[in-house]
């Protein structure tokens, strides 16, 4: 039997990440996921590939407020709103090839951003009102997303990361791969077989792999960057001078779920997409 196991959120994309035990989740993913982004002066996306200090800024949610802080001084943080109220400073950011209508938070937040990453940054939210659509490539039905790089969320299973461990010198953490589910009770991976799966009658299907980049290589308690995993990833988990760990997923349906749940498979692909020896 498949089952829950972690559930992640990142209200800031690229920041810390929250392991939490339950969350609401709808069409655009887990509920608050990547809801805020940093943009530089061109209003174009910032993340952890070219500034890898980004990870030493840690998210949390308390009494409906985003608190942000320094991992390595927690007691200096920066407070906003959760959900900020609408606002006419609107302006379009880039995300890729995307571009779509976010939301300027104010100056404050610009300058504490820019003196804690020590780059020149503007924080902004994403609004009801926008739909950034998934690519029409792998959409189901016409399917939005909020500041992740394409999906609303990112699966894998615990035996697939532990499989990857094994083969390493130095076993990572959960928190190197970013993922918003992971799954306990299934085989190294497992996720490539995976088309269509329900939890709690919300129904959950894995588009496309998950091609990893170099943020997989940053520690993120320390900011430090390395060659692992994608060295190792390399040497079985490549294909089309891509390596692969996990699986997009679009949600269809809303509801809540938790750490614990059963994961109905409903439909898998007949064979995965990648062999693994």
């Amino acid at each position: 039997m498949l089952k829950v196991s972690h559930l992640f959120i990142y209200p800031v994309k690229s920041l810390g990440g929250i392991e939490v035990s339950s969350s609401d989740v709808g069409i655009r993913g887990l509920q608050h996921d990547r809801r805020f982004l940093l943009i530089d002066e061109n209003n174009r996306f910032l993340t952890q590939r070219e500034f890898p200090q980004m990870a030493l800024l840690q998210t949390e949610i308390k009494n409906e407020e985003l608190l942000i802080f320094p991992k390595q001084a927690p007691s200096e943080v920066f407070v906003l709103p959760l959900s900020p109220k609408p606002s006419v400073k609107n302006i379009r950011v880039q995300i890729w090839d995307d571009e779509c209508e976010a939301q300027l938070i104010n100056a404050e937040a610009d300058k504490w951003f820019s003196e804690n990453l020590k780059i020149n940054c503007r924080l902004v939210y994403m609004p009801d009102s926008t739909q950034r659509k998934v690519d029409a490539d792998y959409a189901m039905n016409n399917e939005t997303v909020n500041f992740p790089d394409a999906f609303p969320m990112l699966i894998f299973a615990q035996a697939s990361l532990d499989e990857l461990n094994n083969r390493l010198a130095e076993k990572l953490p959960i928190n190197r791969f970013r993922p918003n589910m992971v799954f306990s009770g299934g085989f190294p991976f497992e996720e490539d077989l995976l088309k269509h799966f329900k939890i709690n009658d919300i129904n959950f299907y894995c588009v496309k792999p998950s091609a990893r980049c170099v943020i997989t290589t940053t520690d993120q308690q320390t900011g430090r960057t390395g060659k692992e995993p994608l060295k190792t990833l390399a040497t079985f988990r490549q294909k089309n001078n891509k390596v692969f760990f996990g699986q997009n997923v679009l949600v269809s349906g809303e509801g809540k779920i938790n750490v614990g749940d059963e994961i109905k498979i409903i439909e898998q692909y007949e064979q995965s997409f990648l062999t693994v020896p």
